[in-house]
């Protein structure tokens, strides 16, 4: 009985399995939670170890800034990151210090880099709300995001903040890093800092920030695009009273003083306009990805554009520009230097650069081509044609009076743009033959083939336009127009452009005559309305219904074409190129050539020997049966009347009658020694042997005697070979 008791006295030293269990798990937990604790501590002074400096990261920058200088060395423009003046902390305002912290972090003076508190309160409203509606970064991780990694809203990214921020407070003081966070933090507008973004949008410094002003800077870093006040100065304003009540909430501010800032309200530096000097400066600098390799130093960008010639061609095309509809105008000098560039009516309201990037048909200013080629072929000027019916290849080109002018001069037929005469020259010499020295000339566009071409079928941009009537005015040799013409990085030259003067693109008495016959068509053709009292060079060119208006001239070596339009290429009523471009072309190049010397060009103007009203060039037929009207010119800008005698009304110019002719026909002079014989090819070596010899017009057959019908000279045929270039 004694050992019965024992037994039953004695407790049973067995545990259960489920506790055997939990104690297992609670090790293994506490266990796992020392390794983490110790891999985090070693992280974080491994990173710690790496942190630069507070002196480095001070003078680090966070990306390239550009300034931009027109060509008397004005500021045009400041792009990428600005900067202002560093601030210690003592020089920071109180106010600015107290407004950061109240709206981005205000335990910041409490946690250790990282605010498990702010966390937790985070999930709690992002869950109770549904969505992410409220972050719990601290300032030191919004400073080692700026500074070390970037925007990317992932897991890892957001662990590598916390062990960077942790490392921050473990290397430097608070005061330190609120001093780099308000000297570095991108606060909109390209500002960084404080200082900076003081400057942009109050015109002072921040060492003297009003609570308003600071609340406004504040409330900025939440979203700087969406509460600047360059952009929205409302959401700016009432993102600032959402700082100054938790600035009061936080104990920073009184209620007082919070009413008292509300009333006094801020006052905004105006924004610099955006003007269409952007549209230049965004033609010029993509190019220096191709002209230079540094990235990361600030540079500045000496350019080719004259502020006064930009602030009148802006002029210019907003006062002529039909309403409704858009403009562009680029001037380029005789060494390919733009001068000028006029994308659009407004940069803000559209950023496109109908100058550079819009490709629209030129209508009869591509005549310019026809004519080149026909000249380079061997025509002259005084050379006859016969406006007549005339049908290619199932197209039939038509002048918009229904008539035809029988015998003419190819002056005449250029200067009152003659289709007929056009389209029997592109026959004469091949259309290919037209399509490649449009290319020749600098045309980057598709050109097509087809009969229509001549009358400017194809595409083209008016930079390259422009380019091909500069070449032609600078004597046959080519241009290329540039926006830059030197960079520097810390003040060391690292780019300088040089010009080149080598290519020869066509005979200078080719381009002589070409200048001839354009001088003709702005004296007493479709371009009348482009005089500036100087000798000028120039042609009109209008499309379909009046879709587009071209012109396009030179003087005193400035080069400027015009284009007017709608974007989508619906008609305007009225809009020819001897209208508004013309007059646009004219008010802007009376300025810009004033203080330039006079320059005669070196062939005298001769007169057509018909005075034709601007006839509106148009085709019909196959293959295309669109009609391309040419600069008829009426209302109040209207060309001078013809003489008595003659009539006409809007769509019906008629053209006065001709010499009489007579029956016999009159032989062809010969073409004088220096003219390229049919067979002979137009390579380089010709191109030499011409250069600097007389021009042909000063051999030329003189005209057939009135009475007298002129005989028909017919343009060699082409071997198809591309002319050397």
């Amino acid at each position: 009985m004694a050992r019965a008791r024992t037994s039953r006295s004695v407790p049973s030293k067995t545990r259960s399995p489920w506790r055997r269990r939990l104690g297992l798990a609670v090790k293994l937990v506490l266990g796992a939670v020392v390794l983490a604790f110790a891999a985090l501590l070693t992280a974080v002074y491994i990173a710690r170890s790496q942190l630069p400096s507070f002196e480095s990261l001070k003078s680090s920058p966070n990306g390239q800034m550009i300034r931009v200088h027109a060509a008397d060395g004005s500021v045009l423009v400041s792009l990428g990151p600005s900067y202002g003046e560093w601030l210690t902390y003592d020089r920071i305002p109180a106010v600015m210090r107290e407004a950061t912290i109240a709206v981005e972090d205000r335990r910041f003076d409490s946690h250790v880099g990282v605010d498990p508190v702010g966390i937790a309160r985070s999930l709690y409203v992002n869950y109770e709300r549904g969505r992410r509606v409220q972050g719990a970064s601290t300032i030191t991780q919004q400073l080692a995001r700026n500074i070390f990694l970037n925007n990317q809203k992932k897991f890892g990214r957001k662990f590598r903040e916390g062990i960077l921020a942790l490392a921050l407070e473990r290397k430097f003081s608070k005061e330190q890093i609120l001093e780099l966070y308000l000297n570095k933090v991108y606060y909109g507008g390209g500002a960084y800092g404080i200082d900076a973004a003081s400057r942009k949008f109050f015109g002072h410094g921040a060492d003297h920030l009003s609570l308003p002003e600071a609340a406004v800077i504040a409330g900025l870093v939440k979203a700087p695009s969406n509460y600047s006040p360059t952009a929205d100065a409302q959401a700016a304003v009432g993102r600032a009273g959402v700082v100054i009540q938790q600035m009061v909430r936080n104990g920073f501010i009184s209620v007082d003083q919070a009413r008292e800032a509300n009333d006094v309200g801020v006052k905004l530096a105006p924004a610099p306009r955006q003007n269409s000097v952007r549209y230049f400066t965004d033609w010029a600098l993509p190019q220096l990805d191709l002209l230079i390799d540094e990235t990361e130093k600030p540079l500045e960008v000496w350019t080719t554009l004259d502020p006064a010639m930009q602030r009148d061609a802006d002029a210019a095309v907003r006062a002529n520009v039909p309403k409704g509809a858009q403009g562009a105008l680029v001037s380029i000098d005789r060494d390919g230097s733009v001068r000028a560039m006029v994308g659009g009516t407004d940069y803000v309201s559209s950023i496109y650069n109908r100058a550079t990037q819009a490709q629209r048909q030129p209508g009869s200013s591509f005549k310019l081509f026809v004519y080149l080629a026909a000249l380079e072929a061997g025509r002259t000027p005084e050379d006859r044609e016969v406006d007549e019916p005339v049908t290619i290849d199932g197209w039939s080109p038509r002048n918009d009076s229904r008539r035809f002018s029988g015998s003419v001069t190819l002056r005449t037929a250029f200067a009152y743009s003659l289709n007929t005469i056009a389209a029997k020259l592109g026959q004469a010499v091949g259309f290919q033959t037209v399509a490649d020295m449009a290319r020749r000339f600098g045309i980057s566009t598709p050109v097509n083939t087809h009969p229509s071409m001549v009358l400017g079928t194809s595409d083209v941009r008016l930079i390259d336009m422009t380019r091909a009537f500069a070449s032609v005015g600078n004597k046959g040799v080519a241009i290329t127009p540039f926006g830059i013409t030197r960079v520097t990085a810390d003040g060391e030259e690292i780019y300088r452009h040089e010009v080149d003067r080598s290519q020869v693109l066509v005979a200078p008495n080719v381009a002589a005559e070409m200048t001839d016959l354009l001088q003709t068509a702005v004296n007493t053709g479709t371009g009348r309305a482009a005089q500036i009292g100087r000798p000028v060079a120039g042609k009109t060119g209008t499309t379909t219904s009046s879709k587009d208006g071209w012109f396009l001239g030179f003087s005193s070596g400035l080069t400027t074409g015009v284009w007017m339009g709608r974007d989508d290429a619906r008609p305007i009523a009225g809009l020819h190129g001897g209208t508004a471009p013309a007059r646009a072309f004219r008010e802007f190049m009376v300025k810009a050539v004033a203080k330039r010397p006079i320059e005669q060009f070196e062939t005298a103007v001769t007169l057509p020997e018909a005075q034709l009203e601007p006839d509106a060039e148009s085709y019909y037929g196959s293959p295309d049966n669109a009609t391309y009207g040419e600069d008829a010119g009426y209302g109040p800008d209207a060309v001078p009347a013809p003489e008595q005698g003659t009539v006409f009304g809007p769509e019906r110019p008629v053209v006065q009658p001709l010499p009489p002719q007579g029956d016999e026909p009159q032989q062809q002079q010969p073409r004088p020694a220096q003219q390229p014989r049919p067979d002979e090819r137009l390579d380089q070596e010709w191109l030499d042997r011409v250069t600097g010899q007389p021009r042909r017009d000063a051999v030329r057959t003189p005209p057939p005697a009135r009475g007298a019908p002129p005989a028909r000279p017919t343009i060699p045929a082409q071997s198809g070979e591309r002319p050397n270039q």
